[in-house]
């Protein structure tokens, strides 16, 4: 799979790490792993050390995704306005390619994707701002992918647009789509 879990110095204290993507507010977030001969310690989130990157870690709400098959999709989902939310996601068993898509309209990176593997070996996550669509695809059986968010799920505010909607040419992985929601499949051509 991915890249290997970096174990931390323990004198680090097992700080989280934040790496800056191509679209604007969306980060990857690595943990620093404490290893012993128990097996290993990490930070996952920390309030302090987000806000020093201007994130919030004000989380409300978790869930958990369980998929069977490899080649299941999810997505493109995301919360209108006024329950628009900020979200951490992070695959914890298997693996997933992981896509976020800009839908804010005043952002430089409007309707611009990034695609990164989340893995249970690279324990990576990614944060998701406020206005941005996210799906995946899993990669292997059985996935769980970990979701923390910072607003309440509003089914009347849940929106999407289409996974291969041609406006955004999002590339994914060369797997069969294998299982996918009738309602993502058929979300209409995105307009303005």
């Amino acid at each position: 799979m991915g890249r290997k879990i970096h174990f931390a110095d323990p004198a680090s204290g097992g700080l989280v790490k934040f790496v800056e993507t191509k679209l604007q507010g969306v980060v990857l977030v690595d943990i620093d792993c404490l290893q012993d001969e128990r097996g290993f310690f990490a930070r996952t989130v920390c309030s302090k050390e987000f806000a020093a990157h201007g994130l919030s870690a004000a989380f409300v709400q978790s869930s958990v995704s369980y998929n069977r098959a490899q080649g299941t999709l999810r997505g493109m989902h995301y919360q209108r306005a006024p329950y628009e939310e900020k979200k951490i996601v992070r695959c914890v068993r298997g693996a997933i390619y992981d896509v976020v898509l800009d839908l804010r309209p005043q952002s430089p990176t409007f309707r611009k994707w990034i695609a990164v593997e989340l893995n249970e070996d690279n324990a990576r996550a990614v944060y998701i701002p406020e206005g941005c669509a996210h799906g995946f695809q899993t990669l292997t059986n059985d996935t769980v992918i970990l979701y923390q968010m910072t607003a309440f799920f509003d089914a009347s505010s849940a929106a999407g647009v289409r996974w291969d909607d041609p406006v955004f040419g999002i590339s994914w992985p060369d797997i069969k789509v294998r299982v996918i929601a009738d309602k993502d499949r058929q979300y209409p051509d995105f307009t303005l």
